[in-house]
């Protein structure tokens, strides 16, 4: 399948902070880079960032609390040393941009285009550190300053990460549009906190951190349907992602208007689910006798209004 003018092996996509710098699940016996069409790597700062304190992960009834904070031995570093141990016969690989102004995101744009890198997912909605991220990702005139930063800086596919902390989610999404995305990942995770209730305190040393899993699913799914709209007008791909975890959960993106998704949170269950979710869209594909995935993607039918409350 092609997503901004790459072609993807399947409609997959390693979602960022999930395997490391692309190396991290390949210990694992039976693991391939293969079985994603994409692999979005850990976020880069322009500096090399050491990240929130401890605690950064929690486990949730339906998935995690993260407040890792960005920690990566930064850009440079990341394109001298790690770009070079991938292989990109393998799977294409997507560098995630993270910055604290909208200089530092046109940088690391500049650097990574001189680099082999496939193309750059711009993260404007992380919400586990305590300056950038949130407040780009959540206004719609900063998020479009951003991308426009970065555009002009490379000519590589650009994908940006749309935050869920926001009023308007669609509104954010026409901006960036204008201002040069080729493509959207849908969502990043909600805002969550844990307490502990013997010491009276944030669990998280960040005091605040990332929500992802099963839970957020939902939520997701109606923000991939709601960006939609607008992106199809522009034949604008999205990479539909919050709590994927089976084959049937990446059909109900991909028919909600996703061209491709994103597995992040399922690997910490299952390191090899990927092959899995694939054998389950190839089965559903058949079964419906449809050629390719693409004939897939938005053909949601809405029958009617339905009331949005009780009462």
């Amino acid at each position: 399948m092609e997503f901004c003018g790459m072609r993807f092996n399947t409609p997959l996509v390693l979602l960022s902070g999930c395997v490391g710098f692309g190396e991290e699940y390949t210990r694992v016996s039976g693991f391939s880079n293969r079985d994603a069409g994409a692999v979005c790597l850990k976020g880069a700062t322009l500096a090399p960032r050491l990240g929130n304190a401890p605690h950064r992960v929690w486990e949730t009834p339906m998935g995690m609390l993260n407040a890792i904070g960005l920690q990566n031995p930064g850009t440079e570093y990341v394109i001298k040393n790690i770009l070079p141990a991938l292989d990109f016969s393998e799977t294409r690989f997507i560098a995630n941009l993270s910055g604290s102004t909208v200089e530092e995101y046109a940088e690391i744009t500049r650097l990574f285009d001189d680099s082999p890198i496939d193309a750059m997912e711009i993260n404007i909605s992380c919400p586990n550190v305590k300056e950038g991220g949130v407040a780009f990702g959540n206004d719609p005139d900063m998020s479009a300053r951003v991308v426009a930063a970065c555009r002009a800086q490379t000519k590589k596919p650009l994908i940006t990460k749309l935050s869920p902390n926001q009023t308007d989610i669609v509104e954010n999404a026409r901006r960036c549009i204008e201002a040069g995305t080729d493509g959207f990942a849908v969502i990043n995770t909600l805002m969550g906190m844990a307490v502990d209730i013997e010491q009276r305190t944030p669990v998280l040393g960040n005091g605040q951190g990332g929500l992802s899993g099963p839970a957020i699913r939902p939520i997701a799914l109606l923000k991939v349907h709601q960006v939609y709209q607008v992106a199809k007008q522009h034949n604008i791909p999205i990479i539909g992602q919050g709590g994927i975890m089976t084959a049937q959960d990446a059909l109900e993106f991909i028919i909600a208007g996703a061209s491709a998704v994103g597995i992040g949170t399922a690997l910490f269950y299952d390191p090899l689910v990927c092959p899995k979710i694939n054998a389950g869209i190839v089965d559903y594909l058949q079964r419906h006798r449809l050629n390719h995935v693409s004939q897939l993607v938005g053909t949601l039918k809405i029958m009617h209004d339905e009331p949005d409350c009780f009462g």
